[in-house]
């Protein structure tokens, strides 16, 4: 049984209300339901725009835009697509929304039910980034990929965390094989707190984690959503690829 508190709040399809189930362990905090056709809710998301001129430090090909063909919400679905066409430079645009000082936290149930792209050299990720990256730098900030997929590897999907000594090639981390990844939703979920974090998609376990004070996951992080195109994980670009989309249902965060 649920009780919902009425010092719960909306804003456009922003929700930050409080759910408590019956043993007071689980609080919904933030959610987005992707609600509201048009641009995503501001009050919830903002981009990076551009190619970080090295690929966001992967060699990636793709621009980020806040364009409309690249981001939209239609009918109940966040919709983030990747585009062969050139663009500022780049061959392929995409897009990339960061809750960054917008909504960061501190350990949570973050659950996200999503339909991948496809296509090889597609690489989407739903993941978190320390929100001191500017200050401490990464790794040292710390990482977290609650979800990663490459369309050279289609149905494995990857949870990984990077930080000092554990980062790039050497992260930890682990994968799953999941069928249909890019034509059913699955429901893609991190768990952390301070003595771990475990990844699961539909329930079943991909990684465990085991937290501590001599790694950087005990301070506030932000969420992030993207479609890369190529990079060192991403891998080669299939000549013939012209656009493939990543849809989110929706992202909860629990804690």
């Amino acid at each position: 049984m649920f009780a919902i508190s009425s010092s719960g709040n909306s804003i456009g399809d922003f929700k930050k209300i409080e759910i408590f189930n019956s043993d007071n362990r689980k609080v919904l905090v933030w959610s987005d339901e992707f609600n509201i056709d048009g641009a995503p809710n501001s009050n919830n998301w903002g981009y990076d725009i551009g190619t970080g001129n090295n690929g966001w430090g992967n060699g990636e090909s793709q621009y980020y835009t806040n364009s409309s063909n690249n981001v939209i919400v239609e009918n109940g679905l966040l919709k983030i697509t990747a585009k062969k066409e050139s663009f500022q430079g780049a061959n392929y645009t995409s897009s990339r929304l960061l809750s960054k000082g917008k909504f960061d936290f501190t350990y949570g149930t973050v659950e996200v039910r999503a339909k991948l792209p496809e296509g090889k050299g597609t690489w989407p990720a739903i993941w978190m980034l320390g929100s001191n990256f500017e200050t401490i730098t990464w790794p040292a900030c710390g990482e977290i990929d609650i979800m990663e997929h490459v369309g050279n590897d289609q149905n494995k999907i990857h949870s990984t965390l990077h930080y000092p000594n554990n980062f790039g090639g050497n992260a930890n981390g682990n994968s799953i094989t999941v069928a249909n990844v890019s034509s059913e939703f699955h429901t893609y979920e991190v768990v952390w707190n301070k003595d771990s974090i475990n990844f699961t998609v539909d329930g079943n376990e991909i990684h465990t984690f085991s937290n501590s004070n001599n790694v950087p996951f005990n301070h506030d992080f932000f969420i992030i959503l993207n479609v890369a195109m190529g990079g060192s994980f991403g891998g080669a670009i299939d000549e013939n690829f012209t656009e493939s989309t990543m849809e989110i249902d929706y992202i909860k965060v629990y804690q």
